[in-house]
């Protein structure tokens, strides 16, 4: 095959760089500003809390090599909907596409419009409504009153955005550059300014003595990494751009390996800042507000409540940004599953503008219920859980293929094989199994919503037969 273009006839014309800014662009989001708290609340020593961004990094990063040969391999069919009709069968593929749009792609959207929501409210408070009902649950799981307010205007966003994905396909191709460089300065901000402020004690954030009622143990470390997976999502993304990239058997895994480090480094001087601080009992006490962000705290300790403008303007350009592109990039799968007839057939419908709106809105219409369905860390602690599962299974996919096209030309074969990809595998089921047993009512569900893709496939399967 040629260098300069892939077998589907895309020319291969982007170099290293790109695939480092593309994989960092698409990583940076929500979980930089606000996943410490939580962490923070588990571990209960900042040290051990830069250890799980660290691990966690590190363990994004075989997961990243492993995905990399199969989007190097399968790199002109596709994302992970179209790859596991390779590794596995129909079957697979379409519970990855409904596991997509029942519990990871859609719970991601209204996780990021809650960040949103609550930066937006920062600046411009809004009085709490239903307060009254705020204890009102649904079987003793769901609080739909809780935050009310927040979580109404977590909607009206993911509505507007819609709407506005509904009526035109056309896009800025530099949105994602744009919200990177405005991410990256903002952040720099906070470490040079929070380091240089006179308030920061390094000290503090390498402090790794647990108090004696939280004592470390694997597992809490695990869940606390559910959180800084959270931050790392978004890696995959770089498989759908295999086709194009130059000399992908050396500037894939190059790629993937310095963008992973650099998004490390960056959560580690971030975080290091955020702990330098704030002491690990103010940030368990954000955490037990369920409405404060980490980072708008630190800022209003450096620069009081002025410095909060500043902070949640960046946070609601970051979010808004990552709201807008992952409503209209999730779509297309559930679109392609519709025209093959594994989905409602009104999906396969596009409207005067040729946009999927009738996906674009059944996807939106489930999004906003799962805004009302809990918490921002509930709803994130899922999709990292669900997604994991699928993570796993593309890992596996290495093996499989390896055993299946033997001769298959391979632009890049995973580092370390078969270590790397056993290993991943490994803390996949491990971190899949820990779920159930430190956070069982974000694993139920989220099994719950993938198996209810096993009747509708049968449905759908037996409607087209």
């Amino acid at each position: 095959m040629n260098s300069s273009s892939s077998s589907s006839g895309l020319v291969r014309s982007l170099g290293l760089g790109f695939v480092v800014i593309v994989l960092i662009a698409n990583v940076l989001g929500s979980g930089v500003y606000k996943k410490v708290a939580p962490m923070a609340d588990l571990l209960g020593a900042s040290g051990w809390v830069l250890m799980a961004w660290v691990a966690g990094g590190l363990i994004t990063l075989l997961g990243a090599l492993s995905n990399a040969e199969v989007a190097g391999l399968l790199a002109d069919t596709g994302g992970e909907y179209a790859y596991f009709k390779k590794i596995y069968n129909r079957f697979i593929s379409f519970m990855f596409g409904w596991a997509s749009f029942s519990a990871i792609q859609t719970t991601t959207i209204s996780a990021l419009a809650y960040v949103f929501a609550q930066s937006l409210l920062s600046v411009a408070p809004l009085p709490e409504t239903l307060i009254t009902l705020k204890d009102v649950s649904i079987g003793g799981i769901f609080y739909p009153f809780d935050d009310f307010t927040t979580k109404i205007v977590a909607v009206i966003l993911i509505l507007c955005l819609t709407i506005f994905n509904t009526k035109s396909i056309k896009t800025s191709a530099n949105l994602n550059r744009i919200i990177l460089w405005l991410v990256i300065i903002g952040l720099s901000v906070i470490v040079i300014f929070g380091l240089t402020s006179g308030k920061a004690n390094l000290a503090q954030s390498f402090d790794f003595s647990t108090p004696a009622d939280k004592p470390l143990t694997i597992s809490v470390f695990f869940t606390a990494m559910l959180a800084a997976f959270w931050a790392y999502q978004g890696w995959t993304s770089i498989g759908f751009l295999g086709g194009e990239i130059k000399e992908p058997h050396k500037n894939l895994p190059k790629g993937i390996a310095i963008g992973t480090l650099v998004i490390i480094a960056i959560y580690f001087a971030v975080n290091m800042t955020y702990m330098a601080i704030l002491p690990i009992d103010a940030l368990q006490g954000v955490h037990a507000s369920g409405n404060q962000v980490a980072a708008i705290e630190v800022i209003k300790v450096i620069w009081g409540n002025g410095g909060t403008i500043f902070i949640s303007i960046l946070i609601l350009v970051t979010t808004l940004g990552c709201t807008h592109v992952t409503i209209y990039g999730s779509a297309r799968p559930y679109y392609a599953m519709a025209k093959e007839g594994l989905f409602f057939k009104s999906m396969a419908k596009l409207n005067a503008s040729h946009v999927p709106a009738n996906v674009l809105w059944f996807q939106c219409a489930w999004a906003c219920v799962l805004v009302f369905s809990g918490s921002f860390d509930q709803l994130t602690d899922m999709a990292v859980f669900a997604v994991f599962i699928f993570y796993g299974a593309t890992a596996l996919g290495v093996f499989i293929l390896r055993k299946k096209m033997p001769d298959a030309h391979r632009p890049y074969k995973v580092w370390g094989y078969p270590f790397v990809p056993a290993i991943f595998i490994l803390f996949c089921i491990g971190l899949v199994v820990n779920t159930f047993i430190t956070q069982p009512r974000e694993a139920f569900i989220g099994v719950a919503l993938i198996l209810a893709g096993v009747p509708l496939y049968l449905w759908f399967s037996r409607k087209n037969a």
